[in-house]
């Protein structure tokens, strides 16, 4: 264990890159990295660090093959990673972590399919079957790793970072509905659209139909299923490990709610948990 503990300490720039990717993200994530223990905390902002990078070019305005040529290096990289010989510094703080808590380079990968689906701009009303894929792959990956690096192996632990990545990815969706218009995107499923009589998935046209509200009411009413399958299966899994998972739950539980309070007529108006009720969350959560 102590000789896995340096491989992150053996790299000081790499390590001072991936807090300096999280610090300068604003992410709401921040609160419950930051209440583990050293060597656990470096490995989650490493991975936190790789998710934002393949995220970014995902969402640049590179074009569609500049984008899917710089995540086909990626997954060179995560090669050379799990070869034990990392060239990027994030993946050369995701080394040590790696090795220590046993992170799945399918997980890994399992990411980058889902960033491919964004830049191939396969995400306008999808099946719900490519839904639930997409949600699988750009949050529920990023679950497992991060279940791993909290040290939680109970049996329900896997279903437990499934059902809260979906949730945390629904509700995400429906907080950055108008901005991913913006972007040419729409997310939500064919099959509810098409429950209430929208048959177009152009983004802004989707977004001024009627019937939007209640599309997006269902789409609440999903998340809402999935934190509760999150809270079923958290009563099987070890809590104290999954600290932070409880704190991101419970601030994104809070972003959910204050969603369908305001409505989904001004879709434009931003919605976010104030900073004293974060902070609150992470003490309930972060020491009881």
């Amino acid at each position: 264990m102590n000789h896995m503990a340096t491989n992150t300490a053996a790299d000081p720039d790499a390590r001072e890159h991936v807090y300096e990717v999280v610090k300068a993200s604003g992410t709401s994530f921040y609160l419950g990295m930051r209440i583990l223990p050293p060597n656990r905390r470096d490995g989650m902002f490493a991975i936190y660090a790789f998710c934002r990078e393949v995220d970014d070019i995902a969402d640049s305005s590179e074009g569609e093959a500049e984008k899917l040529a710089q995540l086909a290096q990626w997954r060179e990289e995560i090669d050379r990673l799990f070869a034990g010989c990392p060239e990027y510094p994030t993946s050369r703080a995701l080394l040590g972590p790696v090795r220590e808590f046993d992170l799945q380079k399918h997980d890994f990968l399992a990411i980058i399919d889902g960033m491919e689906m964004d830049a191939r701009e396969q995400m306008r009303g999808p099946d719900m079957k490519n839904f639930e894929l997409y949600c699988s792959r750009v949050a529920g990956a990023v679950g497992l790793l991060s279940t791993r690096a909290f040290g939680d192996s109970s049996p329900r632990a896997v279903d437990h970072a499934l059902a809260l990545g979906h949730a945390l990815q629904t509700t995400n969706i429906l907080r950055d509905i108008h901005e991913d218009a913006a972007r040419g995107r729409l997310y939500l499923p064919k099959e509810i659209l098409l429950a209430h009589g929208i048959t177009n998935t152009d983004p802004r046209t989707v977004l001024r139909h009627p019937a939007i509200k209640d599309v997006c009411t269902d789409l609440a009413q999903l998340a809402q299923r999935h934190f509760d399958d999150a809270a079923t299966a958290m009563e099987d899994c070890d809590k104290n490990a999954l600290r932070p998972a409880r704190i991101m739950g419970a601030i994104y539980r809070g972003i959910l709610a204050r969603l369908i309070k305001r409505g989904w007529e001004r879709l434009d108006e931003p919605v976010r948990v104030p900073k004293p009720q974060k902070l609150w969350i992470a003490l309930r959560y972060g020491f009881f």
